[in-house]
């Protein structure tokens, strides 16, 4: 067994998860990360994606996760983002919808507001599409 770091994830509403982990990784605004144990110190900002956590039991957990901040600290590692959703969280149907929305907003080529919260929109789905569809792979 590798060594194992506390992790912790919240939202506004929740603790989303809490736990010793062997690894965590995400998207952060330059690119993917993986942090493991005795990992350096930072604290960046993360977009939305899959956040990929193998605990001390080596269980790979998956999740919806969107914008927010990773803060790698000495003792633990924290995540602070607006909203995560297990899988099994997820609303399909809906993330279906919310896609398509998006899809038809960008089509018809806005003001660059209209456009802007289309493209964060149409991510968001997409996203909670891959989650959803991991669970579906048998990935927890």
């Amino acid at each position: 067994m590798s060594a194992s770091f506390p992790f912790e994830v919240h939202t506004p509403y929740r603790l989303f998860y809490s736990g010793q982990v062997e690894s965590v990784t995400l998207t952060l605004i330059d690119g993917e990360i993986c942090v493991y144990t005795h990992h350096s110190p930072f604290t960046a900002p993360v977009t939305t994606g899959i956040l990929r956590v193998k605990d001390d039991k080596g269980v790979l957990h998956q999740a919806f996760i969107t914008e927010g901040i990773l803060e790698v600290k000495d003792h633990k590692t924290v995540l602070m983002i607006d909203a995560a959703e297990r899988p099994d969280e997820i609303d399909y149907e809906r993330a279906c919808d919310a896609k398509k929305r998006a899809e038809e907003t960008l089509a018809e080529g806005m003001l660059k507001f209209e456009v802007d919260n289309a493209k964060a929109s149409l991510k968001r789905a997409e996203m909670r599409i891959k989650a959803w569809e991991l669970r579906e792979k048998g990935s927890s």
